[in-house]
């Protein structure tokens, strides 16, 4: 496991040949191929390889995703799926970028202004149309 670093821009790289069962916490940027069963929280970056494989949550300041992500994806600024990618959760972030070839079965939240959205002003109610006045038949 990477341990926690006060230097933000440090680097940790994790193989192909990693497997971790537990959560995994760090700061600064974390290159990540291998199999992890359990949640990653960072308030770094983190950049899944080609050979990833992640059954759990991850949230973090942006991620860079590869590989196969079971779980939901949450970063606070953006997350780019790369092609071929397979990602079953949901995704939220304030960017978002999405190549073609991604196999990607859940729900988007994009909100680039970070702000929470809000339901747009309610329209006034329409009147009724008044009937046209029907002259009788005689």
């Amino acid at each position: 496991m990477a341990g926690e670093n006060t230097n933000t821009t440090s680097k940790n790289i994790l193989g192909s040949d990693v497997e971790i069962k537990g959560n995994v916490k760090f700061t600064g940027e974390l290159a990540f191929d291998g199999k992890l069963e359990g949640e990653v929280q960072t308030e770094g970056v983190l950049n899944l390889g080609d050979g990833a494989v992640i059954n759990g949550n991850i949230t973090a300041q942006s991620v860079v995703v590869r590989g196969k992500v079971r779980g939901n994806i949450t970063a606070k600024e953006k997350i780019d799926i790369k092609a071929k990618t397979e990602l079953f959760g949901d995704i939220r972030a304030a960017k978002l970028a999405i190549e073609e070839g991604v196999t990607f079965v859940g729900k988007t939240e994009v909100n680039p202004n970070k702000v929470s959205p809000v339901a747009p002003p309610p329209r006034p109610p329409e009147l009724p149309k008044a009937p046209e006045a029907v002259k009788p038949s005689r």
